[in-house]
């Protein structure tokens, strides 16, 4: 039987989360979309409540309570805050948790200490890639075999790339199957351009080109055993559905408030049926969706194959969050348009759903 109760430390770790959004991200979500910048003093202020370094592995100094559907409740809380943040905060995810999933004991022992620490240290995925028809299952960018080492020729796009951080994990074809290679940032070949993109300004992305970047072997993730991407994938999915379900939430709280709040022709215009009846279809969705995203999590937490469960969700959220942070601009009719207010960022935001992949992981 699926049970998505949260334990008592569950629920007090999503509330710390949601007062957190509140105080420190939401009233910084404008600037830093402005700025194209995060918020350093929320992304720090975030790391000292161990978000990630809690799901960490007790012996690298982590507190070893991996659980993605706390995950998922804690990814949307911090992208009703505000969705770039939100991704900067969870990004040293994108290195820790496929090296705590597959990596052998000396990956593990390099690469995990260095997000359980006191310092934020942001991580980087490269599984994107630039091209029409791009598959994440089958990646063009090559791995090739070299005696002790391995060869990477190809390129990557919208990855991560916050300062201060010291490798990015790359996905690439080896001989027919994805494996991930853990390569440093300043590796000779590896060049990055920075993106800009509609939405999630705030979070600096680029383009990574590799031109015959070597890596010793011992970079392979999982060694010779190798790593799954799917599941990689899959745990990708559900965060991202969290997250879209955050942006949602966000969006449809602004434009009911507003909705209490303004009047036309005498009456608040949420007393106005097609205001009220678009407002209760927006809660409908979102609900609807966080609840496929809750089941997603729930399978991987069982070590199930999630990834059908993880794609219906991502599914899903890419269409709701579209249609209530539209909804929401509608809502506010002019002011919906104007980035004083929140709802055309939330948009912005929304839109990018359609093409995001492995941002963040749960």
């Amino acid at each position: 039987m699926i049970d998505f109760e949260p334990t008592e430390e569950q629920a007090l770790v999503v509330a710390t989360v949601r007062q957190f959004a509140a105080n420190e991200i939401r009233p910084r979500a404008r600037a830093a979309d402005e700025a194209k910048a995060p918020a350093r003093e929320a992304v720090a202020a975030a790391h000292a409540l161990g978000l990630i370094a809690n799901a960490l592995p007790s012996r690298f100094g982590g507190g070893g309570e991996r659980s993605a559907v706390l995950g998922a409740l804690v990814a949307e809380e911090l992208a009703w805050g505000d969705l770039a943040c939100a991704l900067a905060i969870l990004s040293p995810a994108l290195i820790a948790f496929p090296v705590a999933d597959f990596g052998s004991a000396a990956q593990q022992a390099a690469w995990l200490p260095r997000h359980t620490g006191d310092a934020f240290v942001p991580g980087a995925l490269a599984l994107l890639e630039p091209a029409f028809g791009a598959d994440p299952f089958r990646p063009r960018t090559q791995a090739k075999r070299d005696g002790a080492h391995y060869v990477l020729d190809g390129r990557k796009c919208m990855v991560p790339w916050l300062d201060g951080g010291d490798g990015v994990l790359v996905f690439a074809d080896e001989g027919g199957r994805p494996q991930g290679f853990l390569v440093p940032r300043d590796a000779d070949g590896l060049t990055a351009a920075p993106e800009s993109y509609m939405g999630i300004q705030a979070l600096p992305t680029v383009e990574l080109a590799l031109a015959g970047v070597r890596v010793p072997a011992e970079a392979r993730l999982g060694g010779e055993r190798g790593s799954d991407l799917a599941r990689v994938i899959a745990r990708g999915r559900v965060a991202l559905a969290a997250l879209g379900v955050g942006v949602a939430r966000a969006a449809f709280e602004v434009a009911r408030d507003y909705a209490k709040e303004r009047e036309a022709f005498g009456t608040k215009i949420g007393q106005k049926q097609a205001i009220a009846f678009l407002l209760a279809q927006m809660a409908i969705e979102i609900d609807g969706a966080r609840l496929l995203t809750w089941e997603a999590a729930w399978h991987l937490d069982q070590g199930a194959d999630a990834l059908r469960e993880a794609t219906l969700a991502l599914d899903q959220v890419r269409r709701i969050g579209l249609e209530v942070s539209d909804g929401a601009v509608q809502v506010l009719g002019g002011h919906g348009y104007i980035r004083e207010y929140l709802p055309e960022l939330h948009l912005r935001n929304a839109r990018g759903f359609a093409s995001f992949e492995a941002l963040a992981l749960v």
